[in-house]
């Protein structure tokens, strides 16, 4: 129940290069913001793919005699968060069949919203499912013997699952990325040492000194072979609707997403939150790390001087999420401890990307005052956040979102802050360079840019609002 937020996942994936295990392990590492559940990677030397899963972090999961057995020139690699299905090592990734056309592995990025249904229709025609999560469903598309060649199968596969993803494939010969027509999701193409590299984000490039090439376009689908690269379009052209919160929160601050480099964009979004929300104080504060680059910004812009004052522990991982408020308010310090000396009898400004249910955010606050703080300013770089999320992060219910059941005022009454301030929906859209219209903004607007049908409706709605009803397209208002 913490602001803890959680993202589907991370993904790796490389062709043509003798070391494809090792490299995938440390493409991995460079992804593990993106998911610290589980890991893992699948290679293939031409004829057979191995496998190797398993919960916790990559470093956890992976030991050097696990990489040295697994040879091959091609690779998948997945992080996971769960936000679709539980979390258990049958639900890690990537997934690995053997059916009536060989092999393939699957991981995915993203979130189904037919995925239900799809799992339904398959359960009719005799399916058994093995996983709990809506990834499964795409392999067991992909086996409908109807289909003579495989890429017929892929196509078909792509164009009936709706929703947000980010996939990609290997079998015994080939390497394949997928990124869904809305571009919710991201994926890179990079190139190392003549090696094809797919990656989530471009800090995995960086990683291993590969050359970004290029994103995988909304819509695409690349198939990765013995002859070289190619693409299908397979879906008519469409706007997208890239994750806005990518910027804000997800992406390492290293990387470039959607075309624009995420630290700039968080610094810019520093500083339209000075220029809308100014106060006078001494020092501005980040909650690290995705705080870091707004606060950064927020100095540049008010001239208050930047000050670390917080330090984290990066050596605490995810023993500490216990289901009691005592054991959360305990991990919240053991993560984040204050600096005294910095804040005593200081006006401080801290700066946050997000508040989602307060709790954790409250606990930091408090941790401030008692280090002798003489005033703070709670600053957030995003909007309110008021719906949840249907394209693959993890937002809590409606009920549990502290912006949609309390008032400005009572948020930070509720955070005992002397003032408040949200960056506005135009502010924070304003620091993109990319189209304002091309991103997604549904968490904060409530305008979903994937509207679901009728059955999806109810069975998404029954599960993230809790029995709420609600609009979940702008375009087609329904009910439950």
């Amino acid at each position: 129940m913490s602001d803890e937020l959680k993202e589907y996942c991370g993904l790796f994936g490389i062709y043509g290069h003798p070391d494809a295990a090792q490299l995938s392990y440390l493409g991995l590492f460079s992804l593990q913001h993106r998911g610290e559940e589980s890991a893992g990677i699948v290679v293939t030397d031409g004829q057979i793919l191995s496998k190797h899963i398993g919960m916790g972090l990559v470093e956890d999961v992976f030991k050097p005699s696990d990489l040295e057995r697994m040879k091959g020139y091609a690779a998948i690699g997945h992080t996971r968060y769960s936000t679709t299905g539980s979390s258990m090592l049958r639900n890690a990734q990537p997934l690995q069949v053997d059916y009536s056309r060989g092999s393939i592995a699957v991981a995915h990025n993203g979130n189904l919203i037919n995925a239900h249904l799809l799992r339904d229709e398959l359960e009719a025609h005799g399916s058994i499912f093995q996983t709990t999560i809506d990834s499964e469903v795409i392999l067991h598309l992909l086996a409908n013997p109807r289909y003579a060649r495989f890429e017929e199968a892929l196509v078909d596969t792509i164009t009936r699952i709706k929703g947000a993803f980010s996939i990609v494939f290997l079998r015994e010969d080939e390497l394949i990325g997928v990124r869904d027509p809305n571009g919710f999701r991201p994926l890179c193409l990079g190139l190392l040492d003549g090696a094809y590299v797919l990656a989530s984000e471009t800090c995995a490039l960086d990683m291993l000194k590969a050359e970004f090439v290029r994103e995988i376009e909304p819509g695409e689908i690349v198939i990765i072979g013995k002859k070289g690269i190619r693409s299908l379009h397979p879906f008519p052209p469409t706007n997208p609707s890239h994750c806005i919160f990518e910027h804000v929160y997800f992406a390492r601050p290293d990387s470039v997403i959607f075309g624009d480099s995420v630290h700039l964009v968080r610094q810019k979004l520093g500083r339209q939150l000075a220029r809308e929300h100014p106060v006078d104080a001494d020092l501005v504060i980040p909650v690290p790390d995705s705080g870091n680059s707004a606060a950064l910004g927020y100095s540049l812009e008010s001239g208050i001087p930047f000050e670390f004052g917080f330090m984290r522990n990066h050596y605490v991982g995810r023993t500490f999420i216990q289901p009691t408020q005592q054991s959360r308010e305990f991990q919240a310090r053991v993560k984040f401890n204050p600096v005294s000396a910095a804040l005593k009898g200081k006006r401080v400004i801290v700066v946050d990307d997000s508040i989602v249910r307060g709790t954790t955010c409250k606990t930091r606050l408090k941790s401030i005052r008692d280090a002798g703080a003489k005033e703070i300013h709670m600053r957030v770089s995003c909007p309110p956040i008021m719906y949840p999320c249907f394209y693959g992060i993890d937002f809590p219910t409606k009920k549990e979102l502290i912006s949609c059941t309390h008032t400005l005022e009572e948020i930070r009454q509720f955070l005992e802050v002397d003032t408040l301030g949200f960056i506005s929906l135009e502010g924070m859209l304003s620091a993109v360079n990319g189209k304002k219209a091309n991103y997604c903004t549904a968490c904060y607007s409530g305008k979903y840019p994937l509207p679901f049908g009728p059955e999806a409706n109810k069975y998404i709605l029954e599960r993230k609002f809790s029995g709420e009803a609600h609009p979940v397209s702008a375009e087609t208002p329904k009910k439950p």
